[in-house]
């Protein structure tokens, strides 16, 4: 097995990482902070923290020369960062020593690296709200469909009342909603650029510092923070977050398919899932087992993540080191669990010709309620749970025993599941009007 399903040709398909797993490479890595070093450079060529010629050649060749990941491998071990391994091969590509002593002025290899990081997490928010838009519209077309579809309701798991399948799928789509709402501040509050320096103080700019790092930030599109960040992890906390929901807003999804795909449940179908190697009878529900897992893992890693979040002094390395293995299997985590579930919600209907509960207990509560005109609520409530229990006993059906106890009670009418659904049709639409706006 490959150390990570989202870098194996095996998994490639049962755990899909799509555009998003280009961001993750080291030639992506490489790339960001390249791109970083040439718009420091040129920045600081235009404020003339630098000569200007030297600034504008920087930044030129960041946009034009390639650099081995792999030739940064030995500096990486080494010096427990790729950044110094980095200069010196720009440098060398560069053949303008005069020039290439100006490169990477002032910054330190923190620097350098969490900005690189925020370019590439800006593009991944990118390509994951389109995803969620994705599955939203999906979920809409469901709830907006199947809004006055009766089904049963569970609570532990047993039979509680009637539901719509509008409405489950409401519950499924509301808290991607909340998320997808949440996008523009956590873009705009947690994208920051990182130019401190190499305590935080930015003391090789002098007094311009605020400037230059103000001015950094305008030109990568990034948020100027005010200040240093290097041990305040708050922003990759945030963003990390953001995408552990994500994931757990889908493993519910799965949780809720696994179960309602069950045998001798069977309330939705798949359109399509895994086969058993040795039983031709089943559908595996393959893709909500993936959401499953994907969730446990994203909150296991981010259990992970905010331990190691406490840095000491004004670096750490170890807290450091600790991101660079979790953070990117979050975020290919979340990037793998949206693919998943737009695949499997494509296929993915409503099998209801009935609520399910051939015995009718479903309407237990309507009953006790009904039962309340002719008799106190208390009396009510018993008399429905010891009806409930000979239909259980006997295998008759309630509808039947009420038929023959109460037989003033229009029981057809009680026993019509569209007619118990309280706000649920409501609910599915709501939630496709919140699409909608979004």
């Amino acid at each position: 097995m490959a150390g990570s399903v989202f870098d194996s040709p095996l998994f490639s398909k049962l755990f899909p990482s799509g555009d998003a797993g280009r961001l993750f490479t080291d030639t992506a890595e490489v790339r960001a902070m390249m791109l970083v070093e040439g718009t420091l450079a040129k920045v600081q060529g235009e404020m003339g923290v630098i000569p200007e010629e030297s600034g504008a050649l920087i930044h030129r060749t960041s946009m034009e020369i390639q650099i081995d990941p792999g030739a940064l491998a030995g500096a990486t071990g080494q010096n427990g960062v790729s950044v110094p391994g980095l200069v010196a091969e720009f440098r060398k590509a560069m053949e303008a020593p005069e020039h290439a002593q100006y490169l990477h002025w002032g910054a330190t290899s923190q620097d350098i690296i969490d900005t690189g990081l925020m370019l590439r997490l800006r593009q991944l928010l990118s390509l994951l709200e389109g995803d969620v838009q994705a599955v939203l519209k999906r979920l809409a077309t469901l709830a907006e469909t199947h809004a006055e579809t009766p089904m049963a309701a569970r609570t532990f798991g047993q039979y509680a009342n009637v539901t719509s399948f509008g409405a489950q799928v409401a519950e499924w789509g509301n808290p991607l909603i909340s998320l997808a709402e949440e996008l523009p501040g956590l873009r705009e509050t947690c994208l920051m650029v990182s130019l401190a320096g190499a305590t935080g103080t930015g003391a090789t700019y002098g007094p311009r510092a605020a400037e230059l790092r103000g001015k950094v930030a305008e030109a990568l599109r990034l948020t100027d923070p005010g200040r240093s960040w290097h041990t305040d992890r708050t922003p990759v906390l945030r963003i990390a977050d953001w995408l552990v929901r994500v994931n757990g807003a889908l493993a519910k999804i799965g949780e809720d398919v696994i179960v309602m795909a069950m045998s001798g449940i069977g309330d939705v179908t798949l359109g399509g899932g895994g086969a058993s190697s040795t039983l031709p009878q089943k559908q595996n529900p393959v893709a909500a087992s993936g959401l499953v897992a994907l969730g446990h893992q994203a909150r296991g890693l981010e259990a992970t993540l905010r331990a190691a979040s406490v840095h000491r002094h004004q670096r750490d390395g170890a807290a450091w080191f600790t991101e660079w293995l979790v953070l990117p299997q979050i975020c290919l985590g979340a990037a793998s669990a949206l693919s998943v579930a737009r695949t499997m919600l494509e296929g993915l209907e409503p099998n209801l010709e009935t609520v399910g509960d051939p015995l009718g207990l479903i309407h237990a509560e309507a009953l006790s309620y009904a039962l309340v005109a002719e008799m106190p609520r208390p009396e009510a409530q018993a008399v429905t749970k010891a009806l409930c229990k000979e239909a259980q006993d006997s295998g008759v059906a309630l509808q039947v025993l009420v038929a023959r106890d109460f037989p003033a009670l229009d029981a057809a009418a009680l026993f019509d599941p569209t007619r118990h659904m309280g706000h649920a049709p409501e609910a599915g639409g709501a939630f496709v009007q919140r699409v909608r706006k979004l």
